[in-house]
């Protein structure tokens, strides 16, 4: 999951990055401008799924591809960065039990912000899933958070939503 996050935080930093030469360059879009980038990026990562090996848990290697897509659309003086993560034919093995999983899911994060001055808001909601071999191993992953920052910096909403559930 940290690998995701760093990957995803290193993307958002070469768009938003993208985003301040763009405004940089000249002033604010007439038109709307808009990049697509779409991604996949092998990876691995463990994860600890604690309903799993009779209930005393185990780690799980989980491998595959993830699809990462993202889309940034400039219109006058607001950014809208949208990203789209999902694991593609990704599993994993118990490294106690050797079951085997697989894991699914989807991440988006809708991000808006003003290229000069005005308010921000940033959502970001994940659902991930391990689906083991038999009853009462399955680990759902669910998390919402939400913020928005108004013009002066103040931040004026955060919702922080997290669920972790065996099954």
């Amino acid at each position: 999951m940290k690998k995701i996050l760093f990957m995803r935080r290193t993307i958002s930093l070469v768009l938003a990055l993208t985003l301040v030469a763009l405004t940089l360059a000249g002033p604010a879009f007439a038109q709307a401008l808009a990049i697509t980038t779409n991604d996949f990026v092998p990876f691995a990562q463990l994860a600890f799924v604690p309903c799993a090996n009779g209930g005393a848990g185990e780690l799980v290697l989980i491998q595959g591809t993830l699809h990462i897509q993202q889309h940034i659309t400039i219109n006058g003086n607001r950014a809208t960065i949208k990203s789209h993560f999902q694991p593609q034919g990704a599993g994993g093995t118990g490294l106690t039990t050797g079951d085997t999983y697989n894991a699914v899911g989807v991440t988006q994060e809708v991000d808006t912000l003003a290229l000069t001055g005005g308010a921000s808001e940033f959502t970001f909601v994940n659902n991930f899933r391990l689906i083991g071999q038999g009853p009462d191993n399955n680990l759902q992953v669910h998390q919402l958070v939400h913020v928005t920052i108004n013009a002066d910096g103040t931040v004026t909403t955060v919702v922080d939503n997290t669920s972790v559930e065996c099954q």
